[in-house]
Formats: structure tokens, sequence, C-alpha cells
């Protein structure tokens, strides 16, 4: 039954098939004697094998020996009942590090002993999740933003002032700590400048923009400054459609995320940032009381081989003063997730030695339509 759902008709058998292959997750069905009977697109990209090779074997041999997956299938067949199993860490040679999936196992009534299996990938949730964490945490900046342009920028203001007074009449080595108080004044009321940008709630000014013009112009700058001794190299979609967003923004946010990686390569003679843009079809997100959902088709990368991200700091890297910088202030990337937050997208970031990826997952403009991307899905390419 190698990729086909059992029906009473060809036209019914049809439909399941376009079903089941529209379904966003890897699915699998196992026969009595655990072979893989069918697995959708999704399916086969999971276990990276086409549908016809996964029907020679038996679902143990694309798992890891002792799975719990095993005992769930057991159990489904033994109770004739659905079972749910969380946070199930599949990881293998062969299908992957940090396979942690959530599984639904159901038996299929019309096929005694065969089950049907979904996996739930927990690295998107869990980047949904911390999103969402992201966005609260730019939400306390807001009112802390707000506070401190009232509380202390105007003393600040009379402290300079003071200080300039002073400097006319004072000696030489005073005026040297009078310089001191005006520099650290100014360094102040930078910080609160920059933390003012999260309390500016007003509706973003969007419209169709070509992200490649906005690497292109990105790209431009970096080698004209920090990034001039650094390879950038691009891989990028042509065919890609419109972001539906603000330019400007989308330019501070990737001059940003190039900056950051420039500075993590530093002086290794062999650093390189490399750029990408592709469509990734799938990803959906809800909207906070609504029924809407926005799809998030389009994906943007910056890459860098420098030495990566501390693993305890990728959770909470887009938190507020939060920062790998001796002099930083935390507040560049917390000011990326909150642009990109305001467009209706996410950001994450996938961290090893000699390869740190910032992801950004946006809507296309909306009069950008699949067709507009000339991407005819067909199942995954091998």
């Amino acid at each position: 039954m190698t990729n086909d759902v059992p029906s009473s008709g060809h036209a019914g058998s049809a439909v399941a098939m376009a079903v089941l292959n529209a379904i966003q997750n890897p699915v699998v069905m196992v026969d009595e004697a655990g072979l893989v009977a069918f697995a959708n697109w999704e399916a086969e990209a999971f276990f990276g094998a086409s549908a016809s090779h996964l029907a020679r074997y038996k679902i143990s041999t694309f798992i890891p020996f002792g799975s719990p997956l095993l005992a769930l299938i057991d159990q489904v067949r033994e109770r004739r009942a659905p079972i749910n199993e969380y946070r199930v860490d599949l990881s293998s040679p062969r299908l992957g590090q940090d396979k942690l999936v959530d599984i639904y196992v159901a038996p299929v009534t019309s096929e005694p002993g065969s089950v049907v299996i979904v996996f739930q990938e927990r690295s998107m949730a869990d980047k949904i999740d911390r999103q969402l964490t992201h966005r609260a945490a730019a939400r306390s900046v807001t009112g802390l933003a707000s506070m401190l342009a009232h509380e202390i920028k105007n003393p600040l203001s009379g402290i300079r002032g003071a200080a300039q007074l002073l400097e006319h009449s004072a000696s030489d080595d005073d005026r040297a700590l009078t310089r001191l108080i005006c520099d650290e004044t100014d360094r102040i009321v930078s910080l609160v400048d920059r933390m003012e940008v999260f309390s500016d709630e007003r509706p973003v000014d969007r419209v169709p923009v070509n992200i490649h013009s906005v690497l292109d112009h990105v790209k431009a700058v970096a080698k004209a400054g920090f990034a001039r001794n650094l390879k950038i190299t691009e891989s990028y979609d042509p065919s890609l459609p419109s972001v539906y967003a603000n330019r400007d923004q989308l330019v501070q946010v990737f001059l940003n995320l190039v900056k950051n990686a420039a500075e993590a390569i530093g002086d290794r003679p062999d650093g390189e940032i490399v750029l990408t843009t592709a469509y990734r079809p799938g990803i959906r997100l809800s909207v906070a009381g609504t029924r809407e959902k926005i799809s998030l088709p389009l994906e943007f990368c910056v890459q860098d081989n420098g030495p990566g991200v501390p693993s305890d700091l990728v959770p909470h890297l887009f938190d507020p003063f939060i920062t790998t910088k001796t002099n930083g202030s935390g507040l560049g990337l917390a000011l990326v997730a909150k642009i990109i937050g305001d467009h209706g997208g996410i950001i994450e970031c996938d961290s090893q030695t000699n390869k740190t990826t910032f992801r950004v997952l946006m809507p296309a403009s909306k009069d950008a339509s699949l067709e507009d991307a000339t991407i005819t899905p067909t199942g995954p390419s091998r």
C-alpha cells in the first residue's frame, strides 16, 4: 500500500492523498506487521527517504533503538484508542540531532492492527513559544522606556548643562572631569533614546518590498564599513514574492544582524557571512483575539562562521539587556525582535560552533500568492 490510502473509490483515494499530503506534519501508517504502509510528503522529508523505500522496512528501522514510540504503538493496538506522548526524543544519526517531537498514535478501525502516527516537531513549537516570550519582554521594556524618558532624560540635561558651565572656569585637570561627565551623560541619553523606540506603538507603514534590494543595500553598507574585510555571499530564491513590510525597518533589522555577524567573526581570516532567502510554506501563526491565521512563508537568513552563541544564552538572546559583548547594551536584538514582531513575523537563532544562523520568517505581500512565487509543490525534493 505504498503511498496509497484505502478508499471506497479512486476519487476518494485521490482526495484522501491530497489531504494527507497537505498536512504540514509527518504522517505515517504502520500495518499489523510493523511495516510502513503509508507516508505523506512531510514524512518522506522527516525520515529522509521516499515512501516506496520506507514501505520495505518496519518503522523500528527508522527510529532509535528502544524508542518509546514502539511501546506507544503496542499500547494503541491493545487499547484500540488513541494516545498522545509529548517531547519524545528521536535524535539519531539517521534523523539528525535535536529531533524532539510530540507524537499522536491512533488505531485505524478499517485496518485491524494498523495505526496512524502523526509527528509534531517540537523545534518550531518551542521557537514560537519563545517568540511570544520575546514579545512579552519587549512590552515590559515599553513601559520602562516611557518611564525612563520622562524621569531620567530631564535631570540628565541639567547635569550636562551644569558640567558645561563648570568647564569654562575649570583648570586643565578638572576640565577632563567635566568632559567625562558630559560624555557619560550623552551615553546614557543615547541608551534611553534607543529604549524609547520600544514605546512606539504606532502601526507600521507597510508596502510590498523586494527583500533582495534590501539585502543588497545592507551588503553595500557593510562592505563599505564594518565588514570590508569579510566575505559576504548570497543564496537567493529569485522567484520569491514581495514581503509586506516597511523597507527602512527591514534595512535596520538586517544591518543589525549582519553587524552582529561581523563582530562575532572578528579578525578570523576565513570569516564569511551568508545571506539566504527561501520560500517555506507551512508556517502559520494564530492572531490573538481572532480566528485569523497568518502565513509566514518567506524565510530570510543571516549566517556566519563565528564561534557561536553560548547554548545557555540562545533561548534569551532576544530579551532586553542580554548581550555577549563587553560593552553592549543588549537592546539591538531586542529591537530586531520587536520590529519583526510588529510585522507579524518571528525570528530565531540556531547556533553551533562555526555556524550561527539568524532566521526571519515573515508574511508575503497581501497581493502576492503562491503562483506569484512560481512554486508548485510536488512533494519533497530528493
